[in-house]
């Protein structure tokens, strides 16, 4: 074989590794050159440690976060009668629903703002904004609540109305609770403990209720 043969041979060898080389859409050829765990790893591993470290520096606001989640999650309003600081049924239901979700995370605390319409007069709206406040709170401490983790110190009276109108709106005369944040003592929630609140948010809370029909339950006590 003369030389020229030879060089064209070595120089084909070199094309085919450079191009062996080259990027590849074909996913299997893809997947077996690249690094050892690439398959899996999709970009999101060790955002559960950045997420930990960000809330340990402040970086990430928790407060903001579970209060986002509070609104999101559950009825956050409840509304009133004219001139009223009374809890009726859909309020006493709705704060009920406040209540499961407050348990889940005894970690956190939570402030109650009173409303009111535009009808009376600014300083009577403010005191009786703040009974709608105080009503809310007392009820939601009878379903379990510690007081200590409830405040309703504060009412916007008819400063901040969802409607804007002088006359009576039912939707302005309401209470709203919020996250306010962390309970007295608790300190941050990722103070070695975080794995608590898992068990506690994602596995106790899906324990399904009691399976136990009425006639079983009335077959055993009768027996």
């Amino acid at each position: 074989m003369t030389a020229k043969p030879l060089k064209m041979i070595a120089g084909l060898t070199a094309l085919a590794g450079i191009t062996a080389c080259a990027p590849s859409n074909d996913p299997v050829y893809t997947q077996f050159y690249r690094e050892a765990g690439s398959i899996v790893d999709t970009g999101q591993f060790g955002n559960a440690t950045l997420h930990n470290r960000q809330v340990m520096t402040g970086e990430k606001k928790v407060t903001f976060e579970m209060a986002n989640r509070f609104a999101t999650e559950v009825r956050s309003t409840v509304t009133f009668a004219f001139n009223s600081a009374q809890l009726d049924a859909n309020a006493q239901a709705i704060l009920q629903q406040q209540a499961n979700w407050i348990r889940q995370f005894p970690e956190m605390r939570f402030r109650v703002y009173g409303h009111t319409d535009l009808v009376g007069s600014d300083a009577y709206n403010r005191a009786l904004g703040l009974r709608r406040a105080q009503a809310v709170v007392s009820y939601l401490s009878t379903l379990g609540i510690s007081r200590s983790r409830l405040e309703a110190v504060v009412s916007f009276g008819e400063t901040q109305p969802l409607i804007v109108t002088q006359g009576r709106e039912r939707r302005n005369r309401r209470t709203v609770t919020e996250v306010s944040g962390f309970a007295k003592g608790q300190g941050q929630l990722l103070d070695g403990k975080y794995a608590q609140v898992i068990y506690r948010e994602y596995i106790a809370s899906a324990v399904p209720p009691s399976q136990i029909s009425s006639m079983t339950t009335a077959t055993a006590g009768g027996e």
